[in-house]
């Protein structure tokens, strides 16, 4: 066979050897995008996800709320009423907030301190209701609006807290965080739901309730990897010392010792800064296997933790908790639950726990019968003796 057939042979053979290697990436392409498709469509129209974790995002932002409220309550004309006036925030407020009417209730009030208390000790009862999950979707609105309104309107007492917090309260909106843990899931569970399997409404809650899962899931993921890279541009982030001047700040450093303790080893600061970078760049990734999910999440929990106490900013770490609550399973949580209900049940049943024991002690001595006294006396006065040999 001459050389000019084999290469006339040769050319088909390799065009089909590579049609069919286009031809069967093509087919795995579409059967990968088909089952992907269907495994989201099932995920997003099969039954609301995270129950569990939205109603701790639940109890933790009403934790958040009330535990600012109660710290703050001393100090509530100085930092936020009408003693705060020096910062002209009266007069010209610097966030917008205020001047839309929907939240403008506490600026209004600002100069009024018997209006502001009013309004002050309301948003606290609706912190607990919040808590509760009382009449939740009535509750959410007006909570919302009042709080926007309190923490707006003196913004030289704010952080990016208040932030992610606002933009998670909004986002609650469309979900049904109240669905477990509550007071509203006590009483669903008496009456039942408002609207049938497979209606139209019920299908449209369950949609928007794991949309807003996928809104909350996407913010975090923001505000982890973008806070990473913008850190990662700078050279105390990369060169492992950053977090040691924050530390040693009066501003930041609440508790001198402990910032003290923790900033003096040099390799610890270093460790704890990269692995902060690392940590949040990751995260998104992480999430993928539980292993991993694991460590990011309990990375994260220490990572806030740091930051409640060492900088002082323990509502700011609570609202980024509450929000990571998500990406625990709801069989996770409700182990959990089960955990400690089966535990404070033990310590009810066990002796001394739980309902006091009430023996009746006899009355007089009549009502003691002699021959058991007497066999009692035998059985004391033989454990005694035991004692004694022993």
């Amino acid at each position: 066979m001459s050389t000019t057939d084999s290469n006339a042979t040769a050319t088909p053979r390799i065009l089909t050897f590579v049609g069919s290697l286009i031809a069967q990436f093509a087919q795995t392409t579409t059967v990968a995008a088909t089952r992907t498709f269907s495994a989201a469509n099932h995920w997003l129209h099969d039954s609301k996800k995270a129950l569990y974790g939205l109603a701790v995002t639940r109890i933790l932002f009403g934790l958040t709320g009330l535990g600012l409220l109660l710290t703050n309550f001393n100090t509530r004309y100085y930092s936020f009423g009408s003693g705060s006036a020096w910062n002209r925030e009266m007069a010209d407020p610097l966030s917008d907030f205020p001047k839309i009417w929907l939240f403008s209730s506490f600026h209004n009030a600002m100069g009024n301190d018997l209006a502001y208390s009013t309004l002050y000790v309301a948003l606290i009862g609706l912190s607990i209701l919040f808590i509760l999950g009382w009449r939740f979707r009535v509750v959410l609105p007006v909570f919302f609006c009042l709080w926007v309104g309190f923490i707006e309107a003196n913004d030289m007492v704010g952080d990016q807290g208040d932030n992610m917090f606002r933009i998670a309260m909004i986002l609650l909106f469309f979900a049904d965080p109240a669905a477990r843990w509550s007071l509203d899931a006590r009483r669903r569970a008496r009456k039942g739901e408002w609207f049938r399997d497979g209606s139209a409404p019920r299908q449209i809650g369950i949609v928007a309730h794991n949309l807003t899962l996928v809104a909350l899931a996407a913010q975090v993921i923001f505000v982890y990897t973008s806070g990473a890279l913008f850190k990662a541009g700078g050279a105390p982030w990369r060169e492992g010392w950053a977090i040691y001047h924050p530390l040693e700040t009066a501003r930041f450093g609440t508790w001198p010792a402990l910032s003290d303790f923790f900033m003096a080893w040099g390799p610890a600061v270093a460790f704890l800064t990269l692995g902060t970078l690392f940590l949040q760049a990751g995260f998104p990734f992480m999430l993928l296997t539980r292993p991993t999910r694991l460590i990011a999440l309990f990375g994260m929990l220490g990572f806030h933790i740091g930051i409640a106490v060492l900088m002082g900013l323990p509502w700011f770490s609570l609202t980024m908790v509450a929000i990571d609550a998500i990406f625990i399973r709801d069989r996770s949580w409700a182990g959990i639950a089960q955990t400690f209900t089966e535990k404070w049940r033990a310590a009810a049943s066990s002796p001394g726990g739980g309902e006091l024991q009430v023996q009746r002690m006899p009355a007089t001595t009549e009502d003691v019968d002699p021959s058991a006294a007497e066999a009692q006396d035998h059985t004391d006065s033989a454990q005694l003796v035991g004692a004694g040999s022993r």
